[in-house]
């Protein structure tokens, strides 16, 4: 009998990275990698599930920026590309190492994989894999939801509401065009919250959303049912808080399951490890090595040589994995059960790129974890948040408390002296377009001049993405990440100028409208902080 409930969420998301100005640019492999590693596998995972006529519920957050590039043409063709050359890599493998068997064995494995990964994106789904994720929202197992425009960090935005509600809506407005009709849940980028977003998300016709753990137990008033049942943030707009208990067994670095020694190592790479003459044509330039997707080793142990990747081993982990993951979900409800007013839901959210590209094994866990799930034999079933909202009722009236999911569960990884310096350059760009917005308020605008205020809004919502400030702080691609931000702000500031004196160059916008061709529906009329909503 089943006696709680388990909604597993999926962020899908990556910063907007497009370059037609160059023949190719290495940040877009950001996008290519998740494809390859997750994105179809996780395609592949629902395919056999509904092969198997599996009874089951998972949810998928896709933000509005990997949207616009799933179904980009540009970036469409540059993944084929990049495709045929792994597999160029991958039959070059199998010769290479024709003396060593259990290598050989495992390129193999690789060919079969990117082959496998070609026929699924360009034969089965016509390079669109929107049409996939739909495919099973249709047969009623996916449920799919949006986010932000460009995951914007919205507490800090909040300076201006204006700011905020167009992160919300223009999210919301892409989702729906590409999707063909609105969704229900909001996952709020960072899951950052601040009490009375909850008033935008409404507007947009939004009705649940999700926080970290202290954003429920910190609530105005304490939660009767801790974080397993949703506070109802006043508005009719509820809020769900991340179970710690799940989130842990997969999270962890001590104790979550991507670090068994049997999984895959990601940084084993033959990009680093082979004579440089011969992975030359397959890294950056043919100069600076990077990752390839193609990894011979396996976790093995903290400070121990790496021994070679057991794949059967590996795929048999994620059974016991998913069994283990299950039967302390049981234990959980049962516990919960006893103390709780009504079913409990377990919410567990995760970034969908941990699953396939962190943790290569981690679609394989998670098809394992919903066909145990479907089960009879166990207490656990597999919902959504809008199903729970749909079964349950009288929900406890109390607003969360400000948080995040980043490191100390506040807004310190977002702002801090590695990126502080961004956001009054944010606020001024943003309180420049609403005065353009609002001073053109009932005048008549030429259609080069929307065109300008048009690209102008969308220079804007590019700079606001919380990817940026996150990469300063982590380490990672600074000098990228700065180089976005300062060119957004720049692009915003010369159309801004150009616009108030009334001398567009038709060709140099139209430059920065190739460039930077997302969001094509987007108003300036929608900045006018007087603007109705």
């Amino acid at each position: 009998m089943k006696t709680g409930f388990l909604s597993i969420i999926l962020h899908a998301h990556l910063p907007y990275v497009r370059h037609p100005e160059h023949e190719s640019f290495f940040e877009e492999n950001w996008l290519f990698e998740a494809i390859t590693e997750c994105y179809i596998p996780l395609i592949g995972a629902l395919d056999r599930l509904q092969q198997d006529k599996v009874d089951y519920r998972l949810t998928l957050s896709l933000s509005p920026t990997l949207i616009a590039m799933l179904r980009d043409e540009l970036l469409k063709t540059r993944y084929l590309k990049y495709l045929h050359k792994l597999l160029e890599l991958a039959e070059k493998e199998i010769i290479r190492t024709q003396d060593q068997p259990e290598l050989q064995k495992l390129a193999q494995y690789y060919l079969d994989f990117f082959q496998n990964t070609l026929d699924t994106y360009q034969h089965h789904y016509n390079c669109d894999l929107l049409t996939a994720f739909k495919k099973h929202h249709t047969a009623g197992t996916l449920e799919l939801i949006t986010c932000a425009a460009t995951h914007g960090f919205l507490p800090l935005l909040n300076v201006s509401e204006t700011a905020v509600r167009n992160q919300i809506n223009v999210g919301v407005n892409t989702f729906s065009t590409h999707l063909g009709f609105a969704p229900t849940g909001f996952w709020l980028p960072e899951c950052a919250y601040y009490p009375g977003v909850e008033t935008l998300l409404a507007e947009a016709g939004i009705h649940y959303f999700f926080v970290d753990t202290h954003g429920i137990m910190d609530a105005t008033q304490t939660p009767r049912n801790g974080v397993h049942a949703p506070l109802d943030c006043g508005n009719g707009v509820f809020a769900f808080g991340r179970d710690p208990e799940s989130s842990r067994q997969v999270w962890s670095a001590q104790e979550g399951y991507p670090g068994d020694f049997d999984y895959r190592e990601y940084y084993r790479d033959i990009g680093f490890d082979l004579d440089f003459d011969y992975i030359a044509p397959y890294i950056l330039d043919g100069e600076i090595r990077i990752n390839t997707g193609i990894k011979y080793y396996r976790v093995t142990g903290k400070d121990l040589p790496k021994e070679l990747y057991n794949l059967e081993a590996a795929l048999a982990k994620t059974q016991q994995h998913a069994q283990d993951f299950i039967n302390k979900r049981q234990q959980q409800i049962d516990t919960l059960s006893a103390n709780m007013d009504r079913p409990p839901i377990i919410v567990a959210p995760y970034d969908a790129e941990l699953f396939g590209h962190w943790w290569f094994e981690g679609p394989h866990w998670l098809e394992s974890v919903l066909r145990l799930a479907s089960e009879q034999t166990n207490n656990v079933q597999t919902v959504s948040c809008n199903d729970y909202l749909k079964q349950q009722t009288n929900h406890q009236i109390a607003t969360p408390s400000a948080s995040t999911w980043g490191d100390q569960g506040y807004y310190s990884y977002w702002l801090n002296e590695s990126n502080d310096w961004i956001y009054p350059f944010l606020h001024k760009a943003e309180a420049d377009m609403e005065k353009l917005a609002s001073d053109l308020q009932g005048l008549t605008v030429s259609s080069l001049q929307t065109r300008a205020l048009n690209q102008a809004a969308r220079s804007i919502l590019l700079a606001q993405a919380s990817d940026w400030p996150f990469i300063m702080k982590s380490g990672t691609t600074i000098e990228y990440a700065t180089k976005r931000i300062t060119d957004h702000l720049a692009r915003f500031n010369y159309l801004h100028d150009c616009i108030r004196k009334n001398r567009i160059n038709e060709r140099y916008l139209t430059a920065l409208e190739i460039m930077d061709n997302i969001f094509p529906d987007l108003d300036f009329r929608d900045y006018n902080p007087k603007k109705k909503p």
